[in-house]
């Protein structure tokens, strides 16, 4: 499995395959994923590129941070790490005792 880097400031005119080339400079990209709003349906104007290898993502945040895609100049830098919530976790736990 690859390593995912994040890519904000995208202009909305710019394709994942754009992306993907600008990025494939660096080294072999798994996958490309543009984030869009899931209620509107627009695109949220950033990304994550998954690379192949460590050495591949430090590159890439290296070498294209700040490079022009589009009418932008993008911002890359490590992608956050992911957090999953539980299925059906009320995140109560207290079980409706006050402290004493």
């Amino acid at each position: 499995m690859g390593i995912e880097v994040y890519v904000g400031q995208i202009s909305g005119s710019v394709t994942e395959d754009e992306v993907k080339k600008l990025f494939s400079v660096v080294g072999a990209v798994e996958s490309v994923h543009l984030v869009v709003d899931s209620s509107s349906g627009e695109f949220r104007g950033c990304g994550y590129v998954r690379m192949s290898t460590d050495e591949e993502a430090r590159e890439a945040i290296d070498l294209l941070n700040g490079a022009k895609l589009g009418d932008r100049l993008i911002t890359v830098k490590k992608a956050p790490p992911k957090t999953f919530k539980k299925a059906g976790s009320s995140g109560g736990g207290g079980q409706g005792q006050r402290p004493q």
